[in-house]
């Protein structure tokens, strides 16, 4: 079970009270605090959560943050180990051009940079919602932004998986035009679920190139509700991840606790996840 434990974590936010009322934010106002609470619950590492707005100051991205952030992860034993970059999905640069675009690439170097020095190897980018691919114009500046950054990332350890709502043979077409050392695929078992695809045929598509999961249920075509309440076969997926050879982390994207009590919320869902692991 040691090994188990070490893999699960907990998307940044989750142990915090909601921000504006969003599912998911960094949470400006608690994010030191959720180190021991996530101690006290048994978690081992947290995925941290970047927004946009107000990246700049974001702990991440700044010196004594990180140095701050370092400490926090020593004396609670909780690694940050991934980072979702919601940023991009905000501002994404490959829908922007010229000084804009060439603006926002210059963040996600700094967002590599912020990760690797806080011991994070992984950044996620989210290919959904306003930074979904919607044409070959956005796929070809994508490609091209990345391939510029290939040697900063390679240089600095940290590698990035796309998180997509690309059908999977599309996203296997897809992954397989970046390099695979660097890049690969953020599954995200809510999403697929909610969008219908059956695991048994997704998972074995993308298990080469799958470096995070994401765990959360969602309604089909709907929401993300707790986990067991939506569309996805949470057994069978965790089955099928183990049969594939899936060695990676787990990370709780989680529906908020509709009473407040996220971190009891958390402790369930995290108690729920290691008992599939276990019967996989």
């Amino acid at each position: 079970m040691t090994d188990f434990n070490h893999r699960v974590g907990f998307m940044q936010g989750r142990l915090s009270p909601l921000v504006d009322g969003k599912i998911q934010a960094f949470p400006a106002a608690h994010w030191q605090a959720e180190f021991p609470i996530a101690r006290s619950l048994g978690f081992a590492r947290m995925e941290w959560t970047l927004d946009h707005d107000g990246l700049a100051d974001n702990p991440l991205m700044t010196a004594p943050g990180q140095a701050l952030i370092q400490d926090l992860a020593r004396d609670s034993g909780v690694t940050v180990s991934s980072i979702t970059g919601d940023c991009f999905m905000q501002a994404p640069f490959w829908k922007a051009h010229g000084a804009a675009r060439q603006a926002l690439l210059d963040e996600f170097a700094d967002v590599v940079a912020g990760a690797q020095a806080v011991g994070a190897h992984l950044v996620v980018v989210p290919l959904v919602d306003n930074g979904a691919i919607q044409n070959p114009a956005d796929e070809a500046s994508l490609m091209d932004g990345l391939v510029d950054l290939t040697p900063r990332l390679t240089e600095l350890g940290v590698r990035v998986a796309f998180e997509s709502d690309f059908p999977p043979n599309e996203l296997t077409a897809f992954i397989a035009r970046f390099p695979h050392d660097r890049f690969g695929i953020n599954f995200d078992i809510g999403n697929s679920a909610g969008m219908g695809w059956p695991p048994e045929v997704e998972i074995p598509l993308i298990a080469n190139r799958m470096l995070n999961v994401h765990v959360k249920d969602r309604l089909l075509n709907g929401t993300t509700v707790p986990l067991g309440e939506g569309n996805a076969d949470l057994p069978g997926v965790f089955t099928l991840l183990k049969s594939v050879g899936y060695s990676g982390h787990f990370i709780l994207q989680t529906a908020r606790a509709a009473d407040g009590d996220h971190p009891g919320a958390a402790a369930r869902y995290r108690r729920a996840v290691l008992d599939w692991i276990a019967q996989a």
